[in-house]
């Protein structure tokens, strides 16, 4: 029907992409991902703890790594979500969470600041 609101395809989250961006940066090719894909999470967690300990000897003295995973996967898990749907609301039910509760971790982790473009 002619008078019926019709459902918008694409949201304010239509535009974030976190690929486009870090190939934007030059951070990441179409090789890079398709290697990165091939990996498990607990390989890529692990290789990137790794890596970010080799200039130090293999020790990371005074990080606290066990601690911080938390806060670490969560701000991955809500770029991704946003990134990946249409909406905040849309992102939030992904989630399992209410929008009060997302909208409060959006703005501790500045979530969305991640996307914006930087001239």
């Amino acid at each position: 029907m002619a008078w019926n609101k019709k459902r918008r395809l694409f949201g304010k989250n239509a535009y974030y992409s976190i690929s486009k961006k870090l190939r934007k940066e030059s951070k990441s090719s179409e090789e890079f991902e398709l290697m990165l894909n091939g990996l498990s999470l607990e390989d890529v967690i692990a290789l990137k703890l790794e890596l970010a300990t080799r200039p130090f000897g293999g020790k990371a003295f005074g990080i606290p790594i066990w601690h911080s995973m938390r806060e670490i996967v969560q701000d991955a898990v809500l770029k991704m979500a946003l990134s990946s749907t249409r909406s905040k609301r849309e992102a939030a039910r992904f989630l399992g969470l209410i929008p009060q509760e997302f909208n409060k971790l959006i703005k501790k982790y500045k979530t969305e600041s991640f996307f914006e473009e930087k001239d």
